[in-house]
């Protein structure tokens, strides 16, 4: 494994940007120098993340989300 996180992770397993070994690894989000716990999706080079709101859910039973805009730090949460 490599010590930067991708460029795109998703939390949501049907999505192409899902990969569950980094996820149980841990990677945490910074979000305008501010850290997140509640991000389901984020893309460094578009610099967007997807936060869930609160515990609402879909039609489908996904958490509702909101995408912002602004400057994404990935980090791994602990060592390789």
């Amino acid at each position: 494994m490599t010590d930067i996180p991708p460029d795109r992770l998703s939390a949501d397993p049907n999505s192409p940007h899902h990969d569950a070994d980094l996820l149980e690894r841990g990677v945490g989000v910074r979000f305008k120098g501010v850290e997140k716990n509640n991000v389901e999706e984020y893309c460094v080079s578009e610099g967007w993340v997807r936060l869930s709101v609160g515990t609402t859910t879909d039609r489908h039973g996904r958490p509702m989300t909101i995408k912002l805009r602004g400057e994404v730090e990935p980090y791994f949460r602990d060592e390789a």
